[in-house]
């Protein structure tokens, strides 16, 4: 009779056991499949396949607008880039979402002090476009420091602040402070200011889930809009903008058409293909794609791509409620903000919420430096989010020492 319930316990215990998968096959694709979020993968497929039909619907703007009008560019030309850069970004996000947190830790540490050292060199080497210089030139292609840099720094962040719980004594705020500044300030070199304040909001998010007080955090929070305003009266970007958007002065044609263009489609939209008014705006396929959307597709369309966003970083925060690891949480919670925000920011701007910044959509505007760049950030959010799900706190987990059954 004992025997008999030991061996029934025996079972129970090796059904949970965090080494048995259920499945004959344990391969790294075979386990990679039954631990990564399948709701989080969908949320991201749907958001690239989004993305890749509003690129078609803003393509024959952009072509027409960047040919003059001549057969430079084919009307797909962007779609077909695009696609082309999603056929490249799509294996390196389930690649990178395969390898072990330790590794994608350390990855993302050299990552981070590559693109911090290119960051630096971007206003010496950069070629410069519409006033800013961004980008590094290579070869056949050009990328952009500041976008691959996003991910890596959250990752380098979380692991910075993850120090603290281990050695009290470290001074891993103060450091993460110093190199957030030296960034903001290669960044408003550029002049890059809305991707200043994205490595500055998700870095203040993360402090407050590192356990900052909320004194600090308060004065911090001052002390970034003291920021702002000092950014008003002594850098020009940021004049410039701010005047535009508070009082109307100078050039508001982008917001102001970016606005017309989205309301101009009513909640159905024109139907793909039927818009006329985004042949007008500067930047169809990039920073107002959002627009386009709401042209073509309709305002119903616009709201489910803002719920869509919502629900990836609802998914996120709800998988990490029972994550046991502050690097982890600090990870994948960076990692989401910094989609949100920059998300955020890009649909403020097109319904004429917040200044112009010359920031994209993620995962719906073009552009390879941005796909590639989110599709590093989404596979290490898989990386960290991915869990064994027969690793259980059932009661009936056990374990033997010799012949004795320990609870």
């Amino acid at each position: 009779m004992i025997s008999s319930i030991s061996g029934r316990i025996k079972a129970k215990a090796a059904r949970v056991d965090p080494n048995h998968y259920g499945r004959s096959d344990t391969s790294p694709l075979g386990r990679w499949f039954w631990e990564v979020d399948k709701v989080l993968l969908l949320l991201i497929s749907v958001l690239i396949g989004i993305g890749l039909i509003a690129v078609a619907a803003a393509s024959p703007a952009a072509a027409h607008r960047y040919s003059g009008g001549s057969v430079r560019f084919s009307e797909l030309y962007y779609f077909w880039r695009q696609l082309a850069w999603i056929a490249v970004g799509i294996p390196v996000m389930i690649g990178i979402s395969m390898m072990p947190r330790e590794r994608a830790r350390r990855m993302c540490l050299f990552g981070a002090a590559f693109f911090f050292v290119l960051l630096i060199f971007v206003p010496i080497l950069g070629p410069e476009h519409n006033g800013a210089r961004r980008w590094i030139e290579f070869g056949l292609g050009q990328i952009q420091p500041s976008e691959f840099l996003k991910p890596f720094f959250v990752v380098a962040m979380a692991w910075l602040l993850s120090l603290k719980e281990k050695d009290k004594s470290l001074p891993a705020f103060a450091l993460s402070a110093l190199i957030t500044g030296v960034v903001a300030l290669l960044l408003m070199k550029q002049p890059d200011f809305g991707s200043t304040i994205i490595f500055c909001c998700v870095w203040l998010a993360m402090l407050a889930l590192a356990g900052l007080s909320m004194r600090l955090l308060i004065i911090l929070g001052i002390a970034g809009v003291a920021g702002v305003i000092l950014a008003y009266f002594f850098y020009d970007v940021a004049t410039i903008r701010i005047d535009e958007f508070l009082f109307g002065t100078g050039d508001s044609f982008q917001t102001d058409n970016a606005m017309r263009t989205l309301t101009a489609g009513g909640l159905f939209g024109m139907g793909p293909g039927g818009g006329t008014r985004k042949f007008g705006l500067p930047e169809a396929q990039t920073d107002y794609i959002f627009s386009v959307i709401g042209e073509e597709f309709g305002l119903i369309a616009c709201l489910a791509i803002a719920l869509l966003y919502l629900a990836i970083i609802a998914r996120v925060l709800i998988k990490l409620l029972d994550e046991e690891s502050s690097f982890a949480i600090l990870a994948a919670a960076g990692l989401v903000i910094e989609l949100g925000v920059q998300a955020l920011i890009n649909m403020m701007v097109n319904v004429q919420l917040a200044p112009s910044k010359g920031m994209t959509l993620p995962f719906i505007s073009y552009g390879g430096s941005s796909m590639l760049a989110l599709s590093i950030g989404m596979g290490l959010l898989l990386a960290f989010t991915r869990r064994n799900p027969y690793l259980t706190r059932s009661p009936y987990v056990v374990k033997w020492s010799g012949d004795t059954l320990v609870a």
